[in-house]
């Protein structure tokens, strides 16, 4: 995952093109060996038991494309999967890999990779006592929160797009509205299907209290995709959201960033107030 201000799930930071020096080990985009074999039979327990706790929890919450994506993640091994063997079967469905690093990566580093189809993983997975929250992304939200949807056609293209995306705001001095797109649709987005509310954002999939809590409080607002908001609203790293935005189709995502002129709409938005995730009410957003 991208940098981010120490919270549960990765976003994009509000970050310099250049990249700082990779760590010790890592190549200089920053990949490092799996080693497959270096984890633990706790981390592999951490993984399963992980997996079937959202497995059985997403039925009726995420979208139908999720389970039938979750086929990349059945290998031949238990717990933590492999990349090789996961790779040969997301790669045949949609030409993306999966691509170990040692942990937060730099904007522009993770842009890089998206935009040439490869995902970077957290190369590492949250200890026992930590199944529910965690500071920094970890094997089992970047794996299993991102990959199953990787493997849709519209998903795969979407994200690459985002990766071109977000290698231009970057250099526009425009992340923190990329940022925004990204956090409400891959982390965060809400979709309808079949009449009803379902989740495809890996930071709801691969969070035991999200997945309730997205479609099912009273508290949050959950309010139909506008990009121009989208590209204005904040958000917290560290909590439940305030405001989920509502897509019909993951299709829909692709065009509004391939029919829009992103440059002009940053343009023309940092002209515009900043709106907090709390806001709904139709006189607030008049009035910003």
């Amino acid at each position: 995952m991208p940098e981010h201000d120490a919270a549960k799930h990765g976003a994009p930071k509000h970050g310099a093109l250049a990249s700082p020096v990779p760590p010790p080990g890592a190549a200089a985009d920053w990949t490092i060996p799996q080693r497959w074999e270096e984890f633990t039979a706790e981390d592999h327990w951490v993984w399963d038991t992980l997996f079937a706790r959202q497995q059985s929890l997403l039925q009726g919450r995420a979208v139908a494309e999720f389970a039938q994506g979750l086929d990349v993640l059945s290998l031949s091994r238990p717990g933590i999967p492999h990349f090789d063997e996961l790779n040969e079967k997301l790669n045949k469905r949609t030409g993306w890999t999966v691509v170990a690093v040692p942990g937060l990566v730099p904007d522009d580093v993770f842009f890089k990779h998206l935009s040439e189809r490869r995902f970077p993983a957290g190369n590492f997975i949250r200890a026992a006592n930590q199944l529910d929250y965690l500071e920094e992304p970890d094997a089992f939200h970047d794996v299993f929160g991102h990959v199953p949807l990787l493997a849709q056609p519209e998903v795969a293209d979407f994200m690459q797009a985002l990766g071109h995306l977000g290698l231009e705001a970057l250099d526009k001095g425009a992340l923190h509205r990329l940022a925004r797109l990204y956090w409400y649709t891959v982390e965060f987005g809400l979709v309808r299907e079949g009449g009803e509310m379902r989740i495809y954002g890996a930071g709801i999939l691969s969070s035991f209290g999200e997945s309730h809590y997205s479609l099912e409080s009273a508290k949050p607002h959950r309010v139909d995709f506008d990009l121009k908001r989208v590209l204005r609203t904040s958000y917290r790293t560290d909590t439940f959201q305030q405001s989920y935005f509502v897509i019909d189709r993951f299709q829909d995502a692709l065009d509004l960033v391939t029919r829009n002129d992103l440059t002009a709409l940053y343009a023309e938005l940092d002209r515009l107030p900043d709106l907090s995730p709390c806001t709904n009410d139709e006189s607030d957003l008049m009035a910003a």
